[in-house]
């Protein structure tokens, strides 16, 4: 058969520069074309379904094998290798979620947990999986709002799809249950140096852990542990902090608070102050200016 190569219509993707990938794809036209996905870096693709998918409508070919269809209500799950080459062909509407998970990045979990490389991601399809459909509904929120798409959300993000993939599909458990101690003293200082140098999220999970001399899945449990939340929601807090003392003490519009604040438009601040505050930031300015 006639095959292209990664051709899905593309309606909204958000990407760290080396490769983990976030891909919002929807078709309501017939395809004549089985189109096959690709990866530049070895990785495991992680599709969740947005709507119902009829056995009439979609193939799957994983391997060159068709894999047999079933009615499929929304938020199943598939859990593929690109090495298996995933090839599909719709002739109805479709929605989905893609994530591109790296290799790279479950090898470096597997090693933490003290189980070497990943072993071989078990292929499935149309999985009920509770976890990854609520994290596409997480992520169809940072699609639809590229102000809140910083690398270390991503980082992340990342993270913890390939710690639910290692467990749920590898099979890879740690050898051992020790708690994760918080991060030494010197080290803690280090991170929030960073973190607040970086108010922007510009700052990667790689470069944290660098600076801590730990690997990345190890510093993100260990900043946990000592914050109570992760790298990317403590930055937020900062932010909110930043932006509340800009906007009791000048008379800054609220696009340069924003700005200064470490967010990428008017809009994102907005949201992220209400969220956290309880009231948009023109209404907290009315209430606690101390001009």
């Amino acid at each position: 058969m006639d095959v292209r190569l990664d051709e899905l219509p593309e309606l909204a993707v958000c990407h760290t520069e080396d490769h983990f990938l976030i891909q919002r794809v929807e078709c309501n036209n017939v395809r004549s074309t089985p189109i096959m996905k690709s990866s530049s870096v070895p990785a495991v693709l992680v599709s969740v379904s947005l709507c119902p998918v009829s056995p009439s409508s979609y193939r799957l070919w994983i391997d060159g094998k068709l894999v047999p269809a079933r009615e499929t209500p929304p938020y199943r799950v598939n859990v593929i290798d690109f090495e298996a080459q995933p090839t599909i062909l719709s002739t109805g509407p479709y929605r989905y979620v893609h994530f591109n998970v790296r290799r790279s990045r479950l090898d470096d979990i597997a090693t933490e947990l003290g189980r070497g490389r990943a072993s071989d991601v078990r292929t499935t399809t149309l999985e009920a999986d509770i976890v990854l459909a609520q994290l596409a509904r997480s992520a169809l929120g940072i699609l639809e709002r590229t102000g809140d798409a910083s690398p270390i959300i991503l980082d992340e993000l990342e993270n913890v799809i390939a710690a639910h993939v290692l467990q749920r599909y590898c099979g890879v458990t740690p050898k051992n249950t020790t708690e994760t101690t918080g991060l030494a003293a010197r080290k803690r200082r280090r991170a929030t140096e960073l973190l607040r140098a970086h108010l922007d999220g510009s700052v990667r999970l790689a470069d944290l852990a660098r600076e801590c001399e730990l690997s990345v899945s190890h510093f993100a449990r260990a900043f946990k542990a000592s914050f109570g939340m992760s790298p990317h929601r403590w930055l937020v807090q900062r932010r909110i902090e930043r932006a509340q003392q800009l906007i009791a003490e000048t008379d800054l519009p609220l696009a340069e608070v924003a700005v200064q604040s470490g967010f990428k438009d008017q809009a994102a601040f907005t949201r992220t102050f209400r969220r956290i505050v309880g009231m948009p930031p023109g209404s907290w300015r009315r209430e606690h200016a101390t001009r």
